[in-house]
């Protein structure tokens, strides 16, 4: 059953009132009644309203003060005024307050009801407007960051997004490879079209490829209707297959068909269908070793690596702990501490930025919605803090000039433990990235990112 609309209507004259409420019934609108724009106000606040329609004339509170009243209090409800034939200079004042349209008195039902439908479509477009614009930044928010590694990664994104090529983003689970994808088809042609997520590791081997492809009636037991497997749902869009090194090797033959000639098939089904879509995949393995191990078909690796991106983890750019912090607790109204970003700054981070959102959230329910400070944040957390005693506490007037930023100095203490280390291990990159308990994969982006190959190299030539 479709819910009936509600609308508000408001008249200072008791026969108009009862005419409106008579015709929305008959228009089949739920109509709410009211004297004067103040009351009309009051219902307004209480929510449950999709639109009003109010004369222009009233004691108490006029249509122009209610709708700006409406707007002071970001009432983002559809008006219609009615007004008279000679007062079209106050129609045109209320529509640049924000009335979605005006009717000029008397008017019969059908004027009423056009206008209330085109009032209402306008709404519903903003209000689809508002949710892209949302669904855009949402599928930016774990992309929050300045430091160098995120700098590449923006720039990766916006150098694809516009092409065709086939992407592949390689990145530790939780660094947001979903939200780079997003973000790839939110910035590219096919961003009209729909945006269609399949995790691999989610669906068992013998469901995923009618999953992928779809599957006629009949095809095996159990299918007893037809289905449009995700390849069709995404046509003119994007396919995202995350963590595709989980698909049986067998499958991915049949994928590997399918990126190559742009054909399907469904199950049960020799009919060709013809698709036009842009793949995104992602993993959380290296994918050479993936290879290595079986678990990725060599020739589909190479389909699919045609533009790759490389998700640095949090722990490789924790000069955005601050920005992402604030980020993720603006919506809660929250701030936090020096100390306790201090003490997230320290932390390794296994988990990445989903495992930072996780802990966030549960030092704001922690901290009863005062600032989040140090002993919100888990035992494992706030012990790699310094005790508060030991923390300079003097006042910055009477510091005359910083002697770096946090930034700076993180980097320039990274750059000593990664020589350290190369030294100590002779130059071997495998054991110098388990001396710093990192992976050999982040080492080698530390070396690029801080141009220490030259170092490296000259500890391999060492004698």
């Amino acid at each position: 059953m479709i819910k009936q609309k509600r609308i508000l209507a408001l008249d200072d004259e008791p026969n108009m009132r009862r005419l409106l409420e008579i015709s929305l019934k008959q228009a089949n609108y739920q109509p709410v009644i009211a004297q004067h724009g103040q009351e009309a106000l009051e219902i307004l606040r209480q929510g449950g309203i999709d639109l009003v329609v109010s004369d222009m004339h009233m004691p108490v509170m006029d249509g122009l003060k209610l709708l700006t009243a409406m707007r002071n209090e970001h009432l983002e409800i559809p008006v219609i005024i009615v007004t008279a034939q000679g007062e079209i200079h106050t129609a045109v004042e209320a529509m640049k307050l924000g009335a979605a349209d005006y009717i000029l008195r008397p008017f019969d039902l059908s004027t009423l009801e056009i206008a209330i439908d085109r009032a209402l479509s306008l709404s519903r477009l903003k209000l689809e407007n508002r949710f892209l614009r949302d669904e855009v930044s949402r599928a930016t928010a774990s992309l929050v960051g300045q430091s160098t590694a995120m700098q590449l990664v923006h720039k990766a994104i916006s150098q694809v997004a516009p092409e065709k090529a086939t992407t592949l983003i390689a990145g530790e689970t939780g660094t947001g490879k979903e939200l780079v994808a997003h973000a790839i088809h939110q910035l590219s042609p096919r961003k009209d079209a729909l945006f269609v997520a399949v995790n691999c590791a989610a669906i068992p081997g013998d469901m995923l490829e009618s999953e992928l492809f779809g599957h006629e009636r009949g095809a095996f037991t159990g299918a007893i209707k037809e289905r449009i497997g995700k390849f069709e749902l995404a046509d003119g869009g994007t396919l995202f297959l995350d963590e595709i090194t989980e698909m049986p090797i067998g499958l991915q033959a049949k994928l590997l068909r399918a990126l190559q000639q742009g054909v399907i098939e469904r199950l049960g089904s020799n009919r060709s269908i013809t698709v036009d879509i842009r793949v995104v995949a992602a993993t959380n393995r290296d994918p050479q070793q993936a290879i290595a191990d079986g678990k990725l078909r060599e020739d589909l690796y190479y389909r699919l690596n045609v533009f790759r991106i490389d998700l640095p983890p949090l722990r490789a750019r924790i000069s955005d702990i601050p920005q992402l912090s604030h980020h993720f607790l603006q919506s809660r109204n929250l701030s936090i501490s020096p100390a306790a970003l201090l003490a997230l700054q320290a932390y390794a981070w296994p988990g990445n930025v989903r495992e930072l959102e996780n802990i966030l959230e549960r030092a704001a329910i922690m901290s009863s919605g005062a600032e989040i400070s140090i002993q919100h944040l888990p035992a494992d957390i706030a012990g790699r803090q310094p005790a508060i005693d030991t923390v300079d506490t003097t006042p910055p007037a009477a510091i005359e000039a910083p002697l770096t930023t946090l930034p700076l100095a993180t980097e320039a203490l990274e750059k000593k433990m990664i020589t350290a280390a190369l030294l100590q291990s002779s130059g071997n990159k495998s054991k110098a990235a388990r001396l710093l308990d990192i992976s050999e994969r982040s080492l080698w982006y530390k070396l690029s990112r801080y141009t220490l190959e030259e170092v490296s190299s000259a500890q391999t030539e060492s004698p």
